[in-house]
């Protein structure tokens, strides 16, 4: 597997867990990485932490960092390439994949880890960027 850039998010993320079916709240949508999965037991947000309201079932704070670039579908192994540095280094990871690119979301104490076993790994990693 090549050596892969990654970008930082600045933005202090929350992973929400809602009942299946449910409307995707107003709140949940001013994020610079915003995501749904639903299935037939449930409903999954990512979100920004700032949003989230107390009593909505979450964890928090994580921090995003993302493949930089256009991956294809078809190259195998970027996760991988991606998690087992982590794996080794005991950060544990929630993960999100768009039609572009992948992310993984770390627990924001942990995310200075993340750099430093990725960089490791011969990976780069980008500061921060700019909450648009």
């Amino acid at each position: 597997m090549t050596e892969l850039s990654l970008s930082r998010y600045p933005e202090t993320l929350a992973v929400v867990r809602l009942p299946a079916g449910a409307e995707i709240p107003l709140w949940a949508e001013s994020s610079s990485v915003f995501a749904i999965t639903a299935t037939a037991t449930e409903t999954s947000l990512v979100c920004a932490g700032r949003s989230v309201p107390k009593k909505a079932r979450h964890q928090k704070p994580w921090t995003a960092f993302c493949v930089d670039g256009t991956q294809d579908l078809a190259t195998p192994g970027v996760l991988v390439a991606m998690l087992s540095p982590l794996a080794e280094a005991e950060v544990p990871v929630f993960v999100l994949s768009t039609f572009d690119t992948d992310w993984v979301l770390v627990p924001t104490g942990m995310a200075d880890r993340a750099e430093e076993a990725w960089r490791r790994s011969g990976h780069t990693v980008a500061p921060a960027v700019p909450v648009p």
